[in-house]
């Protein structure tokens, strides 16, 4: 037997108005953020530039004057 209009309606807002399952998306899209940023970062660091600034620094901080 169909459910009568007036229960579905609201057996309807009541799913709608639930936000069970928010966190969760948050937590995947600051997830999905986090990789994004940690991707750049990655090509970032394999520049030549970058890796001759970092060994640079390394080689100065190493070496006693």
């Amino acid at each position: 037997m169909p459910m009568p209009r007036s229960d579905f309606a609201r057996s309807l807002l009541e799913r709608l108005r639930d936000d069970e399952g928010a966190a969760t998306a948050e937590y995947a899209i600051a997830t999905m953020a986090a990789v994004g940023f940690a991707g750049l970062l990655v090509v970032i660091m394999k520049s030549d530039e970058v890796k001759g600034i970092l060994t640079d620094l390394v080689r100065r901080a190493l070496t006693v004057d």
